[in-house]
């Protein structure tokens, strides 16, 4: 394209030189040709605009998805605040944002038509959404990461703010096209944009301000929520060591894992932001900011694919993308502004929620406490350090007396959700009242549970005088129950049955003599995975046991452990005992997954090797062979390679070296069937001896000293419960080891145990 216009320019020069016309003439031909020229390259240079329309729609998809994640999750999980977990405040999430924010932000592009204005004005609604959305996941942050990422947060909002109102000043929002003949065509719409992209800069700012005044708040509630924890955390660990005198049965698991469900679920940083006015104030906006939205749509409505920009068609997938975005993201806000009331929801809270507008003092206690601090920078002069000190101080009286009124005007935007609820709760006592007139048994609802009445006092609230609705109580102990529930459905079938094979704990006295010395000169301490996986590994060798058996017992030991590993992390949690779990870690993968140990592919040994005696022979001399080549190779210095496997072929040299002294003491020669169910129960005595700890196990991960992983843990610990409620029953009444309750978490100390009690 560059050549004709370079032959073209070259033309006019030479009818220049050989036409006698005017100055005048020529240059009007340069004119046009450079309104030409540069046309062409405007249209050459917004040719990727295009592609940058479709980046945008991709961003605002990876910002839609994970909000219809927490959606659904809340959902899923009858958690009607909808907790962030999936879309959260955070580096990738911002830079997500902002791609999602191109079109507010293009100071450039004219965008003249109705579908370009709209989609400009649907992106900033989309921003208010995605705001709203992400309130909750301020309190699952530190003080450090809080102000991280509201800082970043505040610059994209105010930047977007910014350059939105510098497009309302020249006239980007709001633009007036100009026709063929000079007149500039107005139809009336161009106005409701520009007083549309006001109000919802107004509710960007709004909501930038109620993040900021959440952060202050969460530093300080958290802290209150953390002190009633532990409070109630010493009354429920008081209650568990009452009853150590009887081994914790499944209703007192259950009872146990649920009073920490409401301590975890009330005492949530999200569900107490969740119950905040902010909360209400935020989705008052959001709410807002989707009935404008739906306004501008349907004002645009027939001019929906006016599309004049350089953006081309894909300004109406914009549109619609984020529109959709807007009526998605939109009701997680909305419903946790109407949840959040009726989680506390009492004719008592209502009037004082409307009585005085009382500001509660943690809203203000972290300005407080700066207020009352002293400047930590050192100053020469002591006028200065008085100047700086009476500038601080009216700063943050400023600061409290600002924020004591966003939290008022918080409260009273959420007087319309208030009467919303209270209209609605009113029409549905009014229909239970009804029925009741038509039904005698209904009256028999009115009656409270007696159990909600020793779950009360597990409750956590910021406020002393604040009581938590009945219906909420009521909600969160049944959800507790049907997640145990949902949990109990997926049973470890295989475990269960490997488990029928043990009747007792020899398995655990009998895997490893005292009379094998080991290879290594250091002593390591044995796990509870290492001698399952080393057993598992010559069980599977065996060429004469039929498939199924082998993979039912690979399934076993596999699913169990799942929880070997749980109780190792949680109750041997020593360095002394990392690179022995590791190395079992390590080991399990290739015989897994690869049906190999260390190489040596099983089921299929040196052709010699076809006995059971042999074939435990061959294992022990290669272990010892590995040992000594990886010593030879390694004189300098082990690396986590060679240590893991000098660890594993020491476990496979004890382990075959003590049931062969078991066999040169019987005359017989023993089978590969008869060492097969010799070795499965083994591991099914180990597993059994390791998996009573579930129980203490269940007990521990219903509390953690992190307030942001608490409630995590406590799931964790419902479902662990769930899952292995067969398993704890079956092993219920078996006699345990005379130990204390830290020791029977290792493998080590039962072996002693047993070994010098049962000789």
């Amino acid at each position: 394209m560059g050549s004709n216009w370079n032959r073209f320019h070259t033309s006019v020069n030479q009818l220049r030189s050989s036409c006698n016309c005017t100055t005048d003439v020529f240059d009007s031909l340069n004119s046009y040709y450079d309104l030409a020229y540069q046309s062409d390259d405007q249209n050459r240079f917004s040719k990727p605009m295009l592609w940058i329309g479709y980046y945008i729609v991709l961003a605002s998809l990876f910002c839609i998805l994970p909000m219809v994640a927490d959606l659904l999750h809340g959902l899923r999980n009858r958690k009607l605040w909808f907790p962030c977990k999936y879309f959260t405040l955070n580096a990738a999430t911002l830079s997500v944002i902002a791609v999602a924010m191109k079109l507010p932000m293009d100071l450039n592009n004219p965008m003249p038509g109705h579908a370009d204005q709209a989609a400009k004005l649907g992106s900033m609604a989309f921003m208010c959404t995605i705001m709203a959305n992400l309130l909750p996941s301020l309190s699952t942050m530190d003080s450090k990461e809080l102000l991280t990422n509201i800082i970043a947060l505040g610059v994209l909002v105010i930047t977007l703010v910014v350059n939105v109102y510098i497009q309302i000043t020249t006239g980007l929002v709001s633009y007036t096209r100009v026709l063929h003949d000079g007149l500039a065509y107005d139809d009336g719409k161009n106005i409701y944009s520009k007083r549309t992209a006001i109000v919802y800069v107004v509710m960007l700012i709004m909501l930038l301000i109620i993040h900021t005044c959440s952060c202050l708040a969460i530093l300080k509630s958290k802290q209150i929520l953390e002190s009633k924890y532990q409070f109630r955390h010493q009354t429920a660990l008081k209650d568990q060591e009452l009853q150590q005198t009887r081994r914790l049965t499944i209703e007192r698991l259950k009872q146990h894992v649920r009073n920490y469900w409401i301590m975890s679920t009330t005492g949530s940083p999200q569900f107490m932001t969740a119950c905040s006015a902010t909360t209400s104030a935020s989705g008052v906006i959001c709410a807002l900011s989707v009935a404008m939205l739906a306004i501008v749509i349907l004002t645009i409505g027939p001019d929906m694919m006016d599309y004049q920009s350089d953006y081309r068609w894909s300004i109406s997938v914009i549109l619609i993308t984020q529109s959709i975005g807007v009526l998605l993201g939109s009701i997680a806000p909305i419903s946790r502004c109407f949840a959040s009331l009726s989680f506390k929801l009492s004719i008592k809270w209502i009037w004082n929620h409307i009585k005085v507008f009382k500001v509660e003092s943690y809203w203000t206690q972290k300005l407080s406490d700066w207020k009352q601090s002293s400047v930590p920078v050192a100053f020469s002069g002591h006028k200065c350090k008085v100047i700086i000190q009476k500038l601080k101080t009216l700063t943050l009286s400023f600061c409290i007396g600002f924020q004591k009124a966003v939290v008022v005007a918080c409260k009273m935007m959420g007087l319309v959700p208030i009467f919303i609820v209270i209209w609605v709760l009113y029409c549905s006592h009014c229909w239970k009242w009804l029925k009741a007139k038509f039904s005698a048994s209904d009256i028999l609802l009115v009656k409270r549970p007696e159990h909600n009445k020793d779950l009360i006092q597990y409750v956590l609230q910021l406020q002393d005088d604040m009581e938590l609705a009945e219906r909420t109580l009521k909600g969160i102990s049944k959800s507790v129950n049907c997640f145990i529930q949902r949990a109990e459905k997926r049973q470890p079938n295989h475990l269960m049955k490997l488990l029928e094979k043990s009747r007792g704990f020899e398995g655990v006295e009998k895997y490893n003599s005292d009379l094998v010395p080991p290879l290594l000169a250091q002593e390591f301490m044995d796990c509870w995975s290492l001698p399952l996986v080393t057993l598992t590994t010559i069980a599977i060798s065996l060429p004469n046991i039929q498939n199924d058996m082998l993979e039912n017992l690979l399934s076993s030991v596999s699913e169990g452990l799942v929880y070997v590993k749980l109780v190792e992390k949680n109750l041997n949690a020593t360095e002394d005992y990392e690179s022995i779990q590791k190395a079992a870690k390590t080991l399990w993968l290739e015989v897994e997954v690869y049906h190999r140990w260390f190489g040596n592919r099983l089921q299929k040994p040196v052709p010699q090797v076809n006995t059971a005696e042999k074939i435990l022979q061959w294992f022990r001399d290669t272990a010892k062979n590995l040992v000594t080549e990886v010593e030879q190779k390694d004189m300098g210095g082990r690396n986590d390679d060679s240590m893991c496997r000098c660890i594993s072929a020491n476990s496979m040299y004890r382990i075959t070296e003590t049931i062969l002294l078991s066999y040169h003491a019987n005359t017989n020669e023993v089978s590969q069937e008869e060492l097969f169910e010799k070795l499965s129960s083994m591991i099914a005595d180990i597993l059994a001896a390791c998996l009573t700890n579930l129980p203490r196990l269940i007990a521990i991960k219903c509390h953690t000293s992190a307030i942001e992983k608490r409630e995590a843990s406590v799931h964790a610990a419902a479902q662990l419960l769930g899952e292995t409620m067969q398993i704890i029953n079956s092993l219920e009444d078996r006699e345990l080891p005379s130990l204390n309750p830290d020791e029977l978490g290792f493998i080590v100390k039962w072996s002693a145990y047993l070994k010098h009690h049962f000789p």
